[in-house]
């Protein structure tokens, strides 16, 4: 029995990794669930799973919690300090990081600080610290058990292979909701039309993200810390039926690719189960149905996100994390209508224009830059 504290319980990863645990009751316990200020979806949890302890980061959602809460069946802890006794608790096996955000690097350093197996589904924290974080993985013999659907698919397809031995990682994208739209048109687009993804239904940030192609411009910086692989040697290709979740390719010529249908309790199962496969009665590949598989190259004009990305990786230093706090502000303002879709991508290029590289950051220096990006980016905005 895998006891699993869950961060992020209430977002709409949280909640797959939920299904997959009420699946295989004699594999995994949810002893700690953790929210921010969602305690109408947390109670649910509460009820059907028993936790030992939940964690709100909203002191007034805490507050009204506590009134409902039996303290003696579940503990309830509020904020950063709540996060930090779940994860230092000698009842945690593994830590699971659906934390979405920044806000979800000095959890997931606690709980490497602390030898707890990660399943991570955070992209936003190796973006801003992933030599940081790598290193500190390297030392304590760790693993980080990537639950992206992308990070999955190449994790599985290395099964350990030399890195000195790759050419190629192809990281596949669906293009998103505007592939086929002109760029023309692109300037007037809605937040409605934004949030409507042609393929996985996911939380908001996360969804402008692959409107963008941010999101796979995040991936991309993720990809190369997580597995230490040069930015040039990663490819994105579009791939609209998002069958193929990435591929390997080495120096051989051999390509290894994972398939399998978009759902993410596939990769989130693997993550929690691993080295183990278990059983799962999602239904698979229908390679009748399918018939064609169709790959395409990005147009980095059309979606400049994707070019800044690549940008940043070549700069290194601290502009991955410039870029992630610009552009985090960046959909946040637009959410809130007060950014145009067209404007993100140019105050995220205005925030790294401004940015002054620290090559080889300390923590505190990358803390440092995410403020200022982040008060950078609301300052280009109101201007």
């Amino acid at each position: 029995m895998k006891r699993i504290a869950l961060l992020g319980s209430t977002g709409s990863i949280g909640r797959s990794v939920l299904e997959v645990v009420k699946n295989f009751p004699d594999n995994f316990k949810p002893v700690a669930l953790s929210a921010n200020s969602n305690i109408a979806v947390l109670e649910e949890q509460i009820r059907r799973f028993h936790p030992l302890f939940v964690s709100v980061q909203d002191e007034r959602a805490a507050r009204d919690l506590k009134s409902r809460l039996d303290p003696k069946k579940t503990k309830l802890l509020v904020g950063e300090e709540g996060l930090s006794r779940i994860i230092e608790s000698n009842l945690v096996d593994q830590v699971v990081l659906a934390i979405s955000g920044s806000a979800a690097l000095g959890p997931l350093l606690k709980a490497i600080d602390n030898n707890k197996e990660v399943a991570l589904a955070n992209k936003e924290a190796l973006v801003m610290a992933g030599p940081l974080i790598m290193d500190r993985v390297g030392k304590k013999n760790l693993q980080i058990r990537p639950i992206d659907s992308e990070q999955s698919a190449i994790w599985q397809c290395l099964g350990g292979e030399n890195k000195d031995k790759i050419k190629a990682i192809y990281l596949t994208a669906s293009g998103g909701p505007f592939r086929k739209t002109s760029a023309s048109k692109l300037k007037n687009i809605t937040i409605k039309e934004v949030l409507k993804h042609p393929r996985w239904k996911m939380g908001k940030k996360i969804t402008v993200d692959s409107a963008t192609l941010m999101n796979k411009g995040l991936e991309l910086l993720e990809a190369m810390f997580l597995f230490g692989i040069e930015s040039e040697k990663i490819k994105v290709i579009i791939h609209p039926e998002a069958i193929i979740h990435s591929m390997v390719e080495f120096i051989d010529g051999v390509i290894i690719a994972q398939l399998s249908i978009t759902d993410m309790r596939i990769p989130i199962q693997y993550a929690l189960s691993y080295p183990e496969r278990l059983g799962s009665n999602l239904n698979g590949v229908d390679f009748y149905k399918l018939k064609n598989l169709n790959f395409e190259k990005p147009d980095f004009k059309k979606f400049p996100c994707l070019a800044l990305a690549y940008q940043a990786a070549r700069d290194g230093g601290t502009a991955p994390a410039a870029l992630n706090a610009a552009n985090e502000v960046s959909v946040d303002e637009f959410l809130k209508g007060n950014l145009d879709f067209l404007s993100m991508p140019k105050v995220i290029t205005k925030v790294l224009s401004r940015h002054r590289n620290i090559k080889k950051p300390s923590l505190d220096d990358i803390l440092s830059v995410d403020s200022w990006a982040k008060l950078e980016a609301s300052r280009v905005i109101k201007g």
